[in-house]
């Protein structure tokens, strides 16, 4: 199945706008867990090779998801909901909903990378550059003593 092309500018617009929507109600922590992980994303769109960039904007974003969780269930408004404090927490409501799906994209862009989760496959770190053989197992070489 082929992925949809979406742009690292897009997801990271989609998310500023419904978290400044968001921080009409949600002020303090919201924001500064959300605006910092923003920037990640500037920095993993400015540099367009880094893996490190990328995979610290999909570290945030995961790591946003539990927080908005306890956030919104700390501090959404239980009376007094106004037109305007139902549609800042529907905006982060929806910004919450859309970070997985996001996760989602942004893991496929940092495979695109060279990003690797998991245990590496080298097996050694030289490689001959005249055969095509696979190198030897440096253990299991037989140690040589000299004789005098």
């Amino acid at each position: 199945m082929e992925l949809p092309a979406v742009n690292l500018k897009a997801i990271l617009l989609v998310h500023w706008l419904l978290t400044t929507w968001g921080c009409i109600v949600f002020q303090g922590p919201y924001a500064w867990t959300n605006f910092p992980i923003l920037a990640l994303g500037v920095w993993a769109m400015a540099q367009r090779d880094s893996v490190d960039a990328i995979s610290m904007f999909l570290g945030g974003l995961v790591a946003t998801i539990f927080l908005d969780v306890i956030y919104i269930g700390i501090f959404y408004p239980r009376s007094n909901l106004s037109d305007t404090v139902r549609f800042s927490a529907g905006m982060a409501i929806l910004n919450l909903i859309l970070k997985p799906i996001s996760c989602f994209f942004v893991y496929h862009m940092y495979r695109e990378r060279g990003g690797f989760l998991g245990p590496s496959e080298e097996r050694s770190s030289y490689q001959p550059i005249d055969s095509s053989e696979v190198p030897a197992d440096p253990e299991s070489k037989a140690h040589v003593t000299r004789g005098y």
